[in-house]
């Protein structure tokens, strides 16, 4: 079982199935969708249900950790942050999502920190990189709180509701994340 995190305002944990509206609901926004590579439109709470049965078996397999970030406050889901996990090779890929009514507060960045840390500190790993569309710069920013370093953009890398559409990759290594801390 995946462990728990928590920041100065949320709680990082496990999804329930309980969660599956809030999160149909939050991923269904369509800018939400559209600025992510893999939550389709419209989302419907099957999605979210598939989505988050799917995640305790990711965790055993070790292929994917995926964090529900909670505010602290009054028990609200904001979104979601979570790794793909590349055990041979040491790194994981970061994603995470927000819902629209909680952008521009610092969510994001909060809760990617403490699964980057995390994932230094307990799982050992020696790279977590991530990529954002450059028509969301707001993601970019997140990644460069982090301590990320731009490491160039992927032309046309992906598709996405019939587009191409270039990604922005970020890198932090173990070693630039030990001398931040």
């Amino acid at each position: 079982m995946q462990p728990a995190l928590t920041t100065e305002r949320l709680t990082l944990r496990s999804f329930l199935i309980t969660d599956a509206e809030a999160v149909r609901t939050l991923a269904g926004d369509e800018e939400v969708a559209r600025n992510t590579l893999n939550i389709p439109h419209p989302y419907e709470r099957e999605h979210a249900e598939d989505w988050i049965t799917s995640q305790p078996g990711q965790f055993q397999r070790r292929e994917a950790v995926t964090y529900a970030a909670i505010r602290a406050s009054d028990g609200v889901l904001v979104g979601a942050v979570g790794l793909i996990l590349d055990a041979a090779n040491d790194s994981a890929e970061l994603g995470y999502w927000i819902g629209r009514e909680y952008w521009g507060q610092g969510y994001a960045t909060e809760a990617a920190r403490a699964v980057v840390g995390w994932a230094f500190r307990s799982l050992g790993l020696n790279r977590v990189h991530a990529s954002h569309f450059p028509r969301n710069p707001a993601s970019g920013r997140v990644l460069e709180k982090l301590g990320m370093q731009h490491e160039g953009r992927l032309r046309q890398h992906v598709k996405k509701w019939g587009s191409y559409l270039d990604l922005e990759r970020f890198g932090l290594l173990r070693a630039e994340f030990e001398e931040r801390e």
